[in-house]
């Protein structure tokens, strides 16, 4: 089951969160595993009212992590916090269930597991996707401990993007990060490219400039154009977009269900997030 939602026009936009409810859900498409190359991106695993989710998110600060708002709206309890690089190569999901999924997490069973846990929040402003100028798809977990001996990564200055007229945007590569599902091509059935379950690791891709406007960075990542290494899919939503080693956006949706082509980037170099998210700082 995937969070679908409807934006401009009828566009089917699909949310890059990936369920992990009835068992081990779905990585980036094509790429390369990330190993220890961005320590500071984790998994962050939460229930909402409709089940267990994953996406993924960027340690900013040593208390603060930088997600997607849609994998912080409607969060109940605590959210679980992972910087392993490689959770697990063929299943199953190494999570355990909350004892209460109608009241999510707690601290003490996220511990118990020696995991991080944390407080997620959303971004006032967020949309839920239904006002382009205002989509503001970002939120903050901020851990109930402070992370040791993991540097925490840069945000972009404010307005950083706008240097990008379209003929230097599109010529730009952009490196993203994430733990989403990996697309290739399946084993049985339609012999198609299909979003696996596993390995669960992280990954990291590059996608070249397509489109910019005042809330969204859009991405190619087509890897038929051999200066893009594919795209992101369910699971990296939330996950950094790096420029220079600068998180110029987080991870947004895809157009497609084989998360091909085309992929949204919510600006964090833009004032209305900037301010929000540095009053966590």
């Amino acid at each position: 089951m995937l969070r679908i939602r409807t934006a401009l026009a009828g566009l089917a936009v699909a949310l890059l969160a990936a369920v992990t409810a009835a068992g081990p859900s779905a990585a980036i498409t094509g790429g390369e595993p990330d190993g220890n190359d961005h320590p500071n991106v984790g998994l962050i695993l939460f229930y909402d009212s409709t089940g267990r989710y994953r996406c993924t998110a960027t340690l900013i600060s040593p208390t603060v992590l930088l997600t997607a708002a849609h994998c912080t709206s409607g969060v109940v309890g605590k959210v679980l916090v992972d910087f392993d690089t490689v959770i697990s190569e063929t299943g199953p999901n190494p999570y355990p269930e909350a004892t209460d999924p109608a009241a999510g997490y707690t601290p003490e069973q996220i511990a118990a597991i020696g995991e991080l846990s944390g407080t997620a929040y959303t971004h006032p402003d967020y949309s839920d996707f239904t006002d382009l100028k205002n989509w503001n798809d970002v939120g903050v977990v901020v851990l109930d401990q402070p992370v040791a001996g993991i540097t925490p990564a840069t945000l972009a200055p404010q307005d950083y993007l706008n240097q990008f007229v379209p003929k230097i945007l599109n010529k730009t590569a952009f490196d993203v990060v994430g733990y989403g599902t990996e697309v290739r091509q399946a084993e049985s059935g339609p012999q198609k490219p299909t979003p696996m379950s596993y390995p669960l690791i992280r990954r990291q891709t590059s996608v070249i400039g397509q489109k910019l406007t005042p809330q969204i960075l859009q991405g190619n990542g087509n890897e038929k154009d051999n200066r893009a290494g594919g795209g992101t899919c369910f699971g990296d939503s939330g996950g950094p977009v790096f420029h220079n080693g600068l998180v110029v956006g987080v991870t947004s949706y895809g157009y497609t269900d084989n998360c091909r082509y085309i992929d949204g980037y919510q600006r964090v170099d833009i004032a209305g997030v900037q301010s929000w998210v540095g009053s966590f700082l």
